[in-house]
């Protein structure tokens, strides 16, 4: 028996594997997918976008999604693939690392703004304060580089700045942040989860600007594996076994006794411990509980309250870009413009609350960056999604290397927790080793969009002050996968929430749930660096409970 048996391996888990291994603790940690390291990762186009490389194959493993009003449909039939990443270090392998903290209100949505009909908003059980000494250990140990300008809606911090000076930044940014300065707003250098420099056994950026969807070649994204679970397996004290399918946890009337995983060959395996953490990702947390089913919760492990599943949370807003013909501009603009690897760096949080009319509501966060240079996507077509061939391929190409560069925008609001989104176990579909699969109920809350249909004009705005042409935004209340939270909502009401104040499970005194499914709410920033932030203070909390025996 071990003392601590972790379920995933990516933001959510690596904190507690870190922090319990150095502190002298037996800690396992199961991941299904494969260990791969930097040496591991290449630019490999086809492998990121075309192959399940980082991810399940759909015709093993999948999701069966069903958007309000449509007929259900399995992901192996639509190719709407749910998975973020199935490797050593999850989805944060993969990630762009965008990091921006969770402000003051953000943790009491529901005080703050008021209720919203149709809408589960609640206050969170804990607020910023108890959280922020966490954003900073993130800052420090996982690594976040960038500046802090003062702003109307930032948030306290502990620190004056971050550890990390930002990345070199694209010439752009000149006039991004003049475009900023006509329109009397703050424009933000992005904090983001990279290092500008070697530090320790990590590389800097290279600069290659692949970095959405691809491994870090060099260490310097913050990844769960590159910033916590290699070091943390120095202390001897942790063990990663990797191709570890967990199916199903067993229990009795008030404890966790064992997670039974199935290894690449096939062949069954159970681990015992005194903890289990599970952090699987939100929609594969929940539906891990639900599988584990027994007579002592007949509806789900930890599932007493029937809210495992329940309010998940994904993020509202859209995207938009701008292009820069170099037609119209200057040999020397063109050069600049032309120039690769260095980043944007730039963000907006001047609309994280908006008037609207007498009221105020809350609004978001918008990151701005080039559009990927990976030229595989230009072989689809913007429509319909079929692949271009032959001479129309061959012009799309050219046009973008040699002819333009495309600005994005990315705005980040509110998803708002509903009864209609949410996550049961599918009746008939199983994965490979025989289990029911999530069944992904989606139906986003008419309010979901308001924000961003009033922030995006203003984007569009600045990006045709900056001289782009073919200004588009695409807002959708389709959710975006890569960002999950919700599920097993923490609060202080075992009615309804499914975990307490410190992420363990009301029904169970040895399961604690660290991925994004703890969250309520998710504010308007991306969930990543809260997850790592919250797991390192659920880790303090179990640190705590080992010492008292």
């Amino acid at each position: 028996m071990v003392d601590v048996c972790i379920i995933g391996s990516g933001a959510g888990a690596s904190p507690v594997a870190y922090e319990l291994s150095q502190a002298g603790f037996k800690v396992v940690v199961l991941e299904k997918g494969a260990w791969l390291k930097k040496e591991d990762f290449f630019k490999d186009e086809i492998a990121a976008c075309r192959r399940s490389t980082y991810t399940p194959r759909l015709d093993q493993e999948q999701h069966v999604i069903e958007v309000a009003g449509e007929d259900a449909t399995p992901t192996s039939v639509s190719g709407w693939d749910f998975w973020n990443g199935s490797l050593v270090g999850g989805s944060s392998n993969l990630m762009s690392g965008y990091f921006h903290r969770m402000k003051p209100q953000d943790f009491k949505l529901l005080s703050t703004y008021g209720a919203i009909k149709g809408a589960n908003i609640v206050d969170w059980p804990i607020d910023y304060e108890t959280l922020e000494p966490y954003y900073e250990k993130v800052e420090r140990l996982v690594g976040v580089s960038g500046r802090v300008v003062a702003h109307t809606f930032g948030e306290p911090r502990s620190t004056k700045d971050f550890p990390y000076e930002p990345t070199i930044e694209h010439g752009i940014t000149a006039w991004f942040d003049g475009a900023c300065e006509k329109q009397g707003i703050t424009p933000l250098p992005t904090p983001r989860a990279i290092l500008p420099r070697a530090q320790g056994a990590r590389m800097g950026c290279s600069y290659s600007g692949y970095c959405g969807s691809y491994g870090c070649a060099t260490g310097a994204k913050g990844s769960a594996r590159e910033a916590l679970l290699e070091p943390a397996l120095k202390s001897g004290n942790l063990e990663i076994i990797a191709r570890a399918h967990v199916t199903h946890l067993d229990s009795d009337a008030s404890s966790i006794r064992a997670a039974h995983y199935v290894d690449y060959e096939g062949n069954t395996h159970t681990i015992e411990a005194k903890i289990f953490v599970v952090a699987c990702q939100a929609v594969e947390t929940s539906r891990l509980l639900l599988n584990s089913k027994n007579g002592y919760f007949p509806q789900g492990m930890a599932n007493s309250s029937g809210h495992v599943g329940k309010n998940m949370l994904f993020s509202a807003g859209g995207s938009g870009s701008g292009v820069f013909y170099y037609e119209d501009f200057s040999k020397e603009s063109v050069a600049m413009l032309r120039q690769m690897g260095a980043f944007v760096n730039r963000s907006l949080q001047a609309w994280y609350e908006l008037q609207d009319h007498s009221t105020t509501i809350k609004g978001g966060t918008v990151d701005f960056l080039w559009e990927h240079p990976n030229p595989v996507s230009k072989a689809k077509r913007l429509l319909n999604q079929e692949l271009l061939w032959g001479d129309a391929l061959k012009t799309k190409l050219l046009a973008h290397f040699k002819t333009k560069r495309t600005l994005l925008f990315e705005i980040f609001c509110d998803w708002l927790p509903t009864d209609g989104t949410h996550v049961t176990l599918d009746p008939s579909v199983k994965d490979r080793y025989g289990f029911a699969v999530a069944r992904i109920h989606l139906d986003a809350h008419k309010e979901d969009l308001r924000a961003a249909k009033a922030i995006a004009p203003r984007c569009e705005a600045l990006l045709k002050s900056m001289g782009a042409k073919d200004i588009a935004t695409n807002l959708s209340y389709m959710p975006p996968q890569n960002l999950q939270a919700g599920g097993c909502r923490f609060g202080k009401d075992p009615a309804t929430s499914v975990l307490d104040a410190n992420c363990k499970a009301h029904d169970l005194d040895n399961l604690y749930v660290t991925d994004g499914s703890f969250m309520p709410t998710g504010g308007s920033v991306p969930y990543t660096w809260t997850i790592y932030a919250n797991a390192f203070r659920v880790a303090d909390s179990i640190l705590e409970r080992f010492k008292k025996g």
